[in-house]
């Protein structure tokens, strides 16, 4: 009679326990991103999926250590950061496991995803060259290797060479060019510069449109911002400021990307999967990328984006992004020999 009273009860407790199982979908969600527009995507995603989305938001760099402390007992089923070289650093700490999605394999094209499906791209981003309009003119910029040219000594201002940003881009510039000619245009490029390093990308544009340089290196969307901003001073930044999509009579302007990977103890693998592949969705891609002014990365689905509509089509640098990670330690022992701060 006990067996039969323990049998009955552990069968309710599984029944139980499935109950709450299916009635407490969820999902933890590390995210970097903290855009108006990520309320509706995440919305849209319960909706579809029945699945809730918890999420800690925080830089992209506290969002690492926070999960390297927590380590095994890490909550967290998916990490969504920015640039492939952070992407790159989580994948070095192992915090991924590799998925095999079609839908992600055919949505993704290959050169925005990590080659064995332990992160991918969902919106791109594009490395401009920025100008003063009253003092330069845009075909004086035809590269990024133009900016090392001495005509340029005293006129470029740049952020410090251990910004994430500028480590993807010498990760790129070291896969084209060697080692050797990387070096020597960062010699060049730190030999031309107006001041010592400082300051993000938007203050850089603020200092060409201010006439303190008269020549920048910027990711588009932070260009993008000011041009939509709702402040008449902010906007007038954006019109003295001219852009360039460098190399486009070589290998093409540099790229990035926004991603995500799903984390190797996450307890909720199947919904972490299902999140990632409706990130590839349209509708998705284009909330994704609107949130900060990027292009989505599915082939075919156009952005919303006024600004980003008026830049056009424009060639972009083919190298798979997970090159812009492993390049990266040397990427910055150039920067490092050359004395760029």
């Amino acid at each position: 009679m006990i067996d039969i009273q323990k049998t009955l009860i552990v069968s309710a407790l599984l029944v139980s326990a499935t109950a709450f199982a299916q009635d407490n979908k969820v999902l933890n969600l590390y995210s970097s991103r903290h855009y108006q527009t990520d309320e509706a995507l995440y919305g849209n995603f319960t909706k579809a999926t029945g699945i809730k989305v918890n999420r800690i938001e925080a830089g992209e760099d506290a969002l690492i250590e926070r999960v390297r402390n927590e380590g095994e007992r890490s909550p967290a089923d998916v990490l969504v950061t920015v640039d492939a070289g952070r992407l790159w650093r989580a994948e070095q700490l192992g915090f991924f496991q590799p998925v095999k999605s079609a839908v992600l394999d055919a949505r993704i094209p290959a050169s925005y995803r990590e080659p064995n499906g332990l992160w991918f791209g969902f919106s791109l981003r594009a490395r401009l060259i920025a100008y003063n309009k009253a003092k330069v003119k845009a075909a004086e910029l035809p590269s990024y290797e133009s900016l090392a040219e001495s005509k340029w000594k005293g006129r470029i201002c740049m952020r410090s060479s251990t910004n994430i940003y500028n480590l993807s881009l010498m990760g790129a510039m070291i896969d084209h060019l060697g080692e050797a000619k990387a070096e020597q245009w960062a010699q060049g490029v730190k030999a031309n510069l107006a001041r010592d390093p400082k300051g993000g990308d938007t203050d850089q544009l603020k200092s060409v449109a201010a006439g303190e340089c008269d020549v920048t290196i910027s990711n588009q969307y932070y260009y993008a911002r000011l041009l939509r901003s709702g402040k008449p001073d902010e906007r007038e930044i954006a019109e003295r400021v001219g852009i360039v999509f460098p190399n486009q009579a070589s290998w093409g302007t540099h790229v990035n990307i926004s991603g995500a990977g799903v984390m190797k103890h996450a307890p909720n693998r199947e919904a972490a999967v299902k999140f990632l592949e409706y990130l590839a969705n349209d509708e998705a891609q284009r909330y994704f990328a609107e949130g900060n002014n990027e292009w989505p990365v599915v082939t075919g689905v156009k952005p919303d984006n006024p600004v980003l509509k008026s830049f056009g089509d424009f060639k972009q640098d083919a190298l798979n992004v997970a090159v812009l990670g492993r390049n990266q330690p040397g990427s910055q022992k150039i920067y490092d020999r050359v004395a760029w701060k």
